[in-house]
């Protein structure tokens, strides 16, 4: 089994700064991208920020210059680095990452995490 756990959402005043993380854990044989979305009140998940296993990223227009996403493959970890917050940046934020696991290394399966909540204060 796999499981990606996200931690660092919180409340933040606008202007500020945040850090998430998302860690996997379980059966994993390899992880390829990793990505980060986000859900406001009422509207659909976007993609924020994607980082392959070789380092490529991408970002969505409304965080360039102010987010940037990093991944450790020796922890299985990824972080997204949030600055110069504004109102419209809250939202849920979830991770999800494709991973091949130990017992079905040929299958490439997208894995969720639960999510965490980042308010924006302005």
């Amino acid at each position: 089994q796999v499981q990606l756990v996200e931690s660092g959402g919180g409340l933040v005043q606008a202007g500020g700064s945040l850090r998430l993380s998302c860690s996997a854990s379980g059966s994993i044989a390899s992880i390829n991208a990793m990505a980060w979305y986000r859900q406001a009140p009422g509207k659909q998940r976007d993609v924020v920020a994607l980082i392959t296993n070789v380092g490529g990223t991408i970002y969505a227009d409304s965080v360039k210059g102010r987010f940037t996403i990093s991944r450790d493959n020796n922890k299985n970890t990824v972080y997204l680095q949030m600055s110069s917050l504004k109102a419209e940046d809250t939202a849920v934020y979830s991770c999800n990452a494709k991973i091949r696991t130990t017992l079905l290394p040929s299958v490439t399966t997208t894995y969720w995490g639960q999510g965490t909540q980042v308010t924006v204060s302005s």
